[in-house]
Protein backbone atom coordinates (compact mmCIF):
# COMPACT_ATOMS: atom_id res chain seq x y z
CA UNK A 1 0.00 0.00 0.00
CA UNK A 2 1.61 3.50 -0.60
CA UNK A 3 1.76 6.33 1.12
CA UNK A 4 -1.22 9.17 0.97
CA UNK A 5 0.07 11.50 -0.92
CA UNK A 6 -0.64 14.99 0.81
CA UNK A 7 1.92 14.65 4.11
CA UNK A 8 -0.14 15.94 7.66
CA UNK A 9 1.92 18.94 9.53
CA UNK A 10 3.57 18.03 13.05
CA UNK A 11 5.25 20.32 15.49
CA UNK A 12 7.78 18.87 18.70
CA UNK A 13 9.14 20.61 21.51
CA UNK A 14 12.50 19.51 22.36
CA UNK A 15 15.16 20.88 23.67
CA UNK A 16 13.89 24.08 24.29
CA UNK A 17 13.13 24.52 20.41
CA UNK A 18 10.13 24.36 18.38
CA UNK A 19 10.67 21.91 15.45
CA UNK A 20 8.21 21.41 12.46
CA UNK A 21 7.93 18.26 10.23
CA UNK A 22 5.48 16.26 8.01
CA UNK A 23 4.29 12.83 8.28
CA UNK A 24 3.36 10.04 5.82
CA UNK A 25 1.78 6.47 7.17
CA UNK A 26 0.36 5.50 10.01
CA UNK A 27 0.86 3.92 13.08
CA UNK A 28 1.73 0.14 12.92
CA UNK A 29 4.04 0.70 9.75
CA UNK A 30 7.96 1.08 9.99
CA UNK A 31 8.57 3.95 11.78
CA UNK A 32 11.19 6.48 10.48
CA UNK A 33 12.86 9.41 10.38
CA UNK A 34 13.41 11.25 7.33
CA UNK A 35 16.53 14.02 7.51
CA UNK A 36 17.34 16.45 4.85
CA UNK A 37 20.28 17.93 3.44
CA UNK A 38 22.11 20.87 4.19
CA UNK A 39 19.82 24.18 3.11
CA UNK A 40 17.19 22.23 2.60
CA UNK A 41 14.18 20.90 4.46
CA UNK A 42 11.62 18.49 4.78
CA UNK A 43 10.14 18.74 1.25
CA UNK A 44 13.09 17.15 0.28
CA UNK A 45 10.69 13.91 -0.04
CA UNK A 46 7.76 15.71 -1.60
CA UNK A 47 8.19 13.15 -4.26
CA UNK A 48 9.80 10.22 -2.98
CA UNK A 49 7.39 9.18 0.00
CA UNK A 50 4.18 8.97 -1.63
CA UNK A 51 6.16 6.00 -3.27
CA UNK A 52 7.70 4.11 -0.63
CA UNK A 53 5.36 1.46 1.11
CA UNK A 54 4.14 0.25 4.51
CA UNK A 55 6.67 3.19 6.32
CA UNK A 56 5.67 5.73 8.78
CA UNK A 57 7.41 8.50 8.09
CA UNK A 58 8.09 11.39 10.28
CA UNK A 59 10.06 13.92 7.73
CA UNK A 60 11.88 16.78 10.05
CA UNK A 61 12.80 19.98 9.32
CA UNK A 62 16.20 20.43 10.72
CA UNK A 63 17.04 23.30 13.52
CA UNK A 64 17.83 26.38 11.40
CA UNK A 65 15.72 24.79 8.01
CA UNK A 66 12.37 25.17 6.49
CA UNK A 67 10.02 25.99 9.62
CA UNK A 68 11.50 25.19 12.47
CA UNK A 69 13.56 27.20 14.92
CA UNK A 70 16.72 28.83 14.48
CA UNK A 71 19.39 27.58 17.05
CA UNK A 72 19.44 30.19 20.37
CA UNK A 73 22.33 33.13 20.95
CA UNK A 74 25.42 32.53 18.54
CA UNK A 75 25.04 28.89 18.56
CA UNK A 76 26.84 27.04 16.05
CA UNK A 77 25.02 24.54 13.64
CA UNK A 78 26.95 20.88 14.51
CA UNK A 79 25.49 17.25 13.99
CA UNK A 80 25.86 16.37 17.40
CA UNK A 81 23.41 18.68 18.15
CA UNK A 82 20.78 17.42 15.71
CA UNK A 83 21.12 14.01 16.94
CA UNK A 84 20.55 14.93 20.52
CA UNK A 85 17.33 17.19 18.79
CA UNK A 86 16.02 13.68 17.01
CA UNK A 87 16.23 11.42 19.56
CA UNK A 88 14.00 13.46 21.85
CA UNK A 89 12.03 13.81 18.98
CA UNK A 90 11.65 9.99 18.55
CA UNK A 91 11.21 9.98 22.36
CA UNK A 92 8.05 12.04 22.17
CA UNK A 93 6.51 9.88 19.24
CA UNK A 94 7.21 6.80 21.35
CA UNK A 95 10.07 5.24 18.66
CA UNK A 96 12.69 3.49 21.27
CA UNK A 97 13.90 1.60 17.95
CA UNK A 98 12.82 3.51 14.55
CA UNK A 99 14.59 3.18 10.99
CA UNK A 100 16.49 6.57 9.22
CA UNK A 101 16.09 7.82 5.44
CA UNK A 102 18.44 10.40 4.82
CA UNK A 103 19.89 12.73 2.21
CA UNK A 104 23.15 14.49 2.13
CA UNK A 105 23.70 15.94 5.48
CA UNK A 106 20.71 14.08 6.73
CA UNK A 107 22.62 10.93 5.75
CA UNK A 108 25.56 11.77 7.44
CA UNK A 109 23.42 12.69 10.72
CA UNK A 110 21.86 9.44 10.27
CA UNK A 111 25.14 7.26 9.87
CA UNK A 112 26.85 8.76 12.93
CA UNK A 113 23.55 8.42 14.73
CA UNK A 114 23.31 4.79 14.46
CA UNK A 115 27.10 4.28 15.56
CA UNK A 116 26.36 6.01 18.48
CA UNK A 117 22.79 4.57 19.23
CA UNK A 118 23.07 0.84 17.38
CA UNK A 119 20.43 -0.03 19.93
CA UNK A 120 17.81 2.21 18.56
CA UNK A 121 18.33 2.26 14.80
CA UNK A 122 16.47 -0.98 12.80
CA UNK A 123 17.77 0.48 9.00
CA UNK A 124 19.54 3.23 7.15
CA UNK A 125 18.27 4.11 3.41
CA UNK A 126 20.46 6.78 2.32
CA UNK A 127 20.49 8.74 -0.94
CA UNK A 128 23.61 10.78 -1.49
CA UNK A 129 25.76 10.79 1.91
CA UNK A 130 27.31 8.53 4.73
CA UNK A 131 30.14 10.51 6.99
CA UNK A 132 31.54 13.84 6.55
CA UNK A 133 34.77 15.13 5.07
CA UNK A 134 37.37 14.14 7.55
CA UNK A 135 40.13 16.89 8.98
CA UNK A 136 44.02 16.26 10.11
CA UNK A 137 44.16 16.56 13.90
CA UNK A 138 46.56 19.17 13.36
CA UNK A 139 44.38 21.22 11.85
CA UNK A 140 41.54 21.68 14.36
CA UNK A 141 43.05 25.12 15.70
CA UNK A 142 42.69 26.28 12.85
CA UNK A 143 38.92 25.01 11.72
CA UNK A 144 37.87 26.38 15.17
CA UNK A 145 38.99 29.98 14.50
CA UNK A 146 37.27 29.68 10.98
CA UNK A 147 34.14 28.75 12.18
CA UNK A 148 33.71 31.21 14.87
CA UNK A 149 34.63 33.90 12.84
CA UNK A 150 32.17 32.47 10.27
CA UNK A 151 29.32 32.28 12.72
CA UNK A 152 29.96 35.97 13.45
CA UNK A 153 30.61 37.39 9.84
CA UNK A 154 27.36 35.79 8.94
CA UNK A 155 25.91 37.50 12.36
CA UNK A 156 26.36 40.79 10.34
CA UNK A 157 25.46 40.17 6.73
CA UNK A 158 21.58 41.23 5.64
CA UNK A 159 19.54 38.55 4.20
CA UNK A 160 18.56 38.86 0.01
CA UNK A 161 15.29 39.81 -0.64
CA UNK A 162 13.45 38.38 -3.28
CA UNK A 163 10.32 40.56 -4.47
CA UNK A 164 8.23 37.47 -5.32
CA UNK A 165 8.67 33.70 -5.11
CA UNK A 166 9.09 32.84 -8.32
CA UNK A 167 12.98 34.40 -8.19
CA UNK A 168 13.15 32.78 -5.29
CA UNK A 169 12.60 28.99 -7.23
CA UNK A 170 14.84 30.39 -10.32
CA UNK A 171 17.77 30.55 -7.58
CA UNK A 172 17.21 27.78 -5.87
CA UNK A 173 17.19 25.97 -9.36
CA UNK A 174 20.70 27.92 -9.61
CA UNK A 175 22.42 26.40 -6.24
CA UNK A 176 25.50 24.25 -5.81
CA UNK A 177 23.96 21.35 -6.97
CA UNK A 178 20.89 22.69 -9.72
CA UNK A 179 17.70 21.54 -9.42
CA UNK A 180 14.69 20.88 -11.56
CA UNK A 181 11.62 23.55 -11.21
CA UNK A 182 9.14 21.20 -9.24
CA UNK A 183 12.23 20.44 -6.70
CA UNK A 184 13.15 23.73 -6.80
CA UNK A 185 9.61 24.60 -6.23
CA UNK A 186 8.77 22.29 -3.02
CA UNK A 187 12.39 23.15 -1.26
CA UNK A 188 10.99 27.33 -1.64
CA UNK A 189 7.72 27.10 -0.78
CA UNK A 190 8.44 25.63 2.68
CA UNK A 191 11.97 27.40 2.88
CA UNK A 192 10.72 31.44 2.55
CA UNK A 193 9.18 33.71 5.00
CA UNK A 194 7.84 36.84 4.31
CA UNK A 195 9.89 40.10 4.78
CA UNK A 196 10.73 43.25 3.33
CA UNK A 197 7.96 43.21 0.98
CA UNK A 198 9.08 40.59 -0.67
CA UNK A 199 10.69 36.71 0.28
CA UNK A 200 13.97 35.41 2.34
CA UNK A 201 14.95 31.90 3.06
CA UNK A 202 13.68 30.80 6.49
CA UNK A 203 17.06 29.11 6.71
CA UNK A 204 19.78 30.23 9.65
CA UNK A 205 22.60 32.03 7.91
CA UNK A 206 25.02 30.56 10.61
CA UNK A 207 24.71 27.19 8.53
CA UNK A 208 26.90 28.87 5.97
CA UNK A 209 29.79 29.31 8.61
CA UNK A 210 32.60 26.48 8.60
CA UNK A 211 32.30 23.93 10.74
CA UNK A 212 33.61 23.77 14.72
CA UNK A 213 35.42 20.54 14.49
CA UNK A 214 36.02 17.91 11.60
CA UNK A 215 36.59 14.31 13.25
CA UNK A 216 39.79 12.21 11.65
CA UNK A 217 39.15 9.43 8.97
CA UNK A 218 39.97 6.99 12.00
CA UNK A 219 37.08 8.37 14.04
CA UNK A 220 34.45 8.76 11.11
CA UNK A 221 35.57 5.10 10.76
CA UNK A 222 34.60 4.06 14.10
CA UNK A 223 31.07 5.45 13.35
CA UNK A 224 30.34 3.25 10.60
CA UNK A 225 31.74 0.35 12.30
CA UNK A 226 29.86 0.32 14.99
CA UNK A 227 26.91 0.36 13.18
CA UNK A 228 24.74 -2.98 13.57
CA UNK A 229 21.84 -2.17 11.46
CA UNK A 230 21.62 -2.96 7.45
CA UNK A 231 22.15 0.13 5.61
CA UNK A 232 21.16 0.85 1.85
CA UNK A 233 23.22 4.16 0.32
CA UNK A 234 22.29 4.81 -3.45
CA UNK A 235 24.46 7.21 -5.32
CA UNK A 236 24.46 9.10 -8.13
CA UNK A 237 26.79 9.32 -11.14
CA UNK A 238 26.91 13.33 -11.07
CA UNK A 239 26.50 13.55 -7.20
CA UNK A 240 29.30 12.84 -4.58
CA UNK A 241 31.22 10.29 -6.82
CA UNK A 242 32.12 13.04 -9.35
CA UNK A 243 32.48 15.78 -6.44
CA UNK A 244 35.17 14.30 -4.57
CA UNK A 245 37.83 11.91 -5.45
CA UNK A 246 37.87 8.60 -4.65
CA UNK A 247 34.79 8.85 -3.23
CA UNK A 248 33.40 5.16 -4.00
CA UNK A 249 36.78 3.78 -3.26
CA UNK A 250 36.44 5.20 0.89
CA UNK A 251 32.97 4.03 0.52
CA UNK A 252 33.78 0.61 -0.48
CA UNK A 253 36.44 0.45 2.75
CA UNK A 254 33.01 -0.57 4.33
CA UNK A 255 31.92 -3.97 3.09
CA UNK A 256 28.70 -4.10 5.19
CA UNK A 257 28.09 -0.50 3.81
CA UNK A 258 25.61 -1.62 0.67
CA UNK A 259 25.96 0.79 -1.65
CA UNK A 260 24.84 1.05 -5.59
CA UNK A 261 25.35 3.69 -8.21
CA UNK A 262 22.86 5.25 -10.05
CA UNK A 263 22.46 7.79 -12.79
CA UNK A 264 21.30 11.40 -12.04
CA UNK A 265 23.01 14.24 -9.55
CA UNK A 266 22.78 14.95 -5.94
CA UNK A 267 18.96 15.42 -5.31
CA UNK A 268 18.24 12.56 -7.43
CA UNK A 269 15.40 11.85 -4.76
CA UNK A 270 13.56 14.51 -6.00
CA UNK A 271 13.90 14.39 -10.01
CA UNK A 272 13.11 11.88 -12.71
CA UNK A 273 14.75 9.62 -11.05
CA UNK A 274 12.70 9.26 -8.12
CA UNK A 275 10.95 6.03 -9.19
CA UNK A 276 13.94 3.95 -9.63
CA UNK A 277 15.26 5.23 -6.13
CA UNK A 278 11.68 4.21 -4.24
CA UNK A 279 12.01 1.00 -6.42
CA UNK A 280 15.69 -0.06 -4.91
CA UNK A 281 14.02 1.88 -0.81
CA UNK A 282 11.42 -0.46 -1.62
CA UNK A 283 13.36 -3.10 -1.92
CA UNK A 284 15.06 -2.78 1.09
CA UNK A 285 13.02 -1.74 3.60
CA UNK A 286 10.29 -4.85 2.28
CA UNK A 287 13.03 -6.92 3.14
CA UNK A 288 13.61 -5.57 6.80
CA UNK A 289 9.98 -5.63 7.55
CA UNK A 290 9.37 -9.31 6.45
CA UNK A 291 11.82 -9.84 8.78
CA UNK A 292 9.83 -8.73 11.53
CA UNK A 293 12.84 -8.14 13.58
CA UNK A 294 11.71 -4.30 14.08
CA UNK A 295 8.64 -5.65 16.45
CA UNK A 296 10.08 -7.68 18.14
Amino acid sequence: MSLSQSPRELQFEVNGMLFSAQEWGASGQLPVLALHGWLDNSASFFALAPQLNNLHIVAVDLAGHGRSEHRPGQMAYTPWDDINDLLAIADQLGWERFAFLGHSRGAIISTLTAGAFPERVLCLGLVEGLLPEPGLPEDAPVQLAKAIGGLRSQLQKSPSIYPDINVAIKARERGMFPLGYEAARALTERGVVAQGGGFSWSTDPRLLAPSILRLSREQLSAFVNNISAPVKLLLATEGLPKLYTNYLQQVAKFPHINYELLEGGHHLHMEQQVVVVAQKLNEFFAEFIASDVWKK
